[in-house]
């Protein structure tokens, strides 16, 4: 009998199935029947790749569930949505009391949250699983994300944990998040933070490009100089590479399309946000960028009639990194809160310090910033309010007003580094404008207010219009 099996023979699931292989797990792989698009997926993979010699491949859901060991422990590689459904539908009357599913694709966290109770009344353990790394974190060592059932997750643990990144101390990076849809709802807001930092880099990119005047290849150069900071991260690797890749003579970057993709999570994190009153606008400015690069046509079309030139002026790099580190900063302590706020909603308790952890290595967001975290938030849950990020703050936050000032002047367009911005200017304001807002709610549909001189906290209505 097989330890593991597969389900689903996409991208990640074959890089997932070539990790499980290395680390000696004997391994059931089955991918769907289709004539004609997809015939004989998982014994074809098999026989391509000696480390899967072990392996038996399946395109009958029966033959699958029955060549593995009790308790059945099964890896579900399908896209979210009815992808899951579906194919729990179809394992369903195959299984058995006390066997496991593992959601490990990008599933909405209420979906994990339905899919627990549901297969709880067949008591069958459900375990919804963030994955993050890409390709290459999959096949080498992704960072986990597991949720759902307490009792599940022991189960897979040995398999889950042995796939794993391992952090600087050797951990593995895979940790029991919470019950129900813990594990899906902090790799939603992975990727609200990964959205934010991404267009961070592009922003960046941006003003050295058009601002700055600089070509891709000194571009590389000054994102390479920063690879030794405290703004080292995976993504401004990946990115100085992108910048360096060439075609014949020119770089590839000029010849990319400026139409940014999304697939979904995004969103979700910012309808989180509004479900739960958790203010994320760096996060969602990074979503909304990729909105708008959407309509391209509809750019194209206002750039001809505004004819308003980008112009082009000397920075400060120095001053530059400093205004993106700060803002990186700023997106970290949006998408920690968020998700604080949603453990303490839903009862995950939710260890912060230890997700931290799990994301310093494996994952699309590690960082030398995620690795300061893990201390950071043993203190507190609210990034910001650290004293030695009370201190950076205090040292980067002009750099970053100039930098803001310098976009401006210059019509450059920086959402995500002006949030982030914006978000800060009104965190550290002791007096605020909300009492404009009180008091125009009040006046025009009585929806009271409370006075710095009343302690009590009644509520008050004002006939304003006397």
């Amino acid at each position: 009998m097989q330890q593991f099996g597969l389900a689903g023979l996409g991208v990640m699931g074959k890089s997932l199935s070539l990790n499980l292989a290395g680390k000696g797990v004997q391994l059931s792989l089955y991918n769907r029947y289709e004539a004609d698009v997809e015939e004989n997926v998982a014994a074809s993979f098999i026989a391509s790749h000696t480390e899967l010699a072990g392996a038996k491949g399946f395109e009958d859901i029966a033959s699958f569930v029955q060549s593995l060991s009790v308790p059945r422990c099964i890896f579900l590689m399908v896209p979210a949505g009815e992808a899951v459904d579906e194919m729990i539908h179809l394992l369903l009357p195959h299984l058995s009391a006390g066997d496991v599913l593992i959601d490990g694709g990008n599933s909405f966290y209420k979906d994990t949250e339905r899919r627990c109770m549901q297969l709880l009344q067949s008591s069958i353990l459900f375990v919804g699983t963030g994955v993050s790394g890409g390709e290459e974190g999959a096949l080498k060592g992704p960072s986990i994300m597991p949720g759902g059932s307490a009792e599940g997750y022991a189960a897979v643990k040995i398999f889950l944990e042995n796939i794993a990144a391992k952090d600087k101390t050797g951990k593995p990076c895979c940790s029991f998040i919470g019950k129900g849809g813990a594990g899906h709802f902090v790799k939603m807001i992975h990727n609200g933070i990964e959205y934010a930092e991404m267009q961070l880099l592009a922003e960046v990119y941006d003003i050295l490009r058009w601002t700055a005047g600089y070509e891709p290849d000194k571009i590389t150069e000054t994102f390479n100089w920063q690879l030794d900071t405290n703004v080292n991260s995976y993504l401004l690797e990946i990115t100085a590479r992108v910048l360096k890749k060439k075609e014949g003579n020119s770089f590839l970057i000029d010849n990319v399309l400026d139409k940014a993709g999304n697939k979904g999570t995004g969103g979700w994190a910012s309808i989180a946000a509004c479900e739960l009153g958790v203010a994320i606008p760096s996060l969602t400015a990074g979503l909304f960028a990729r909105y708008q690069s959407e309509f391209l046509a509809e750019r194209q079309a206002a750039a001809a009639l505004y004819t308003i030139q980008r112009t082009t002026a000397a920075v400060d790099t120095a001053a530059l990194f400093d205004a993106y580190s700060l803002a990186r900063i700023v997106n970290h302590h949006q998408g920690f809160h968020l998700i604080d706020a949603a453990s303490q909603a839903y009862g995950w308790n939710i260890d912060m310090p230890a997700l931290a952890r799990i994301w310093t290595n494996g994952c699309i967001i590690r960082s030398e910033l995620m690795s300061s975290l893990q201390d950071i938030l043993k203190d507190t849950s609210r990034i910001l309010l650290h004293p030695s990020i009370v201190e950076i703050v205090k040292t980067q936050l002009p750099q970053l007003n100039h930098i803001l000032a310098l976009a401006a002047i210059n019509n450059a367009a920086t959402p995500c580094l002006a949030a982030s911005a914006h978000y800060l200017h009104y965190y550290i304001q002791e007096q605020s404008s909300a009492n404009i807002i009180q008091a125009q709610r009040d006046y025009f549909g009585a929806h009271t207010y409370q006075r710095k001189d009343d302690p009590s906290g009644k509520k008050h209505h004002t006939d304003w219009k006397i």
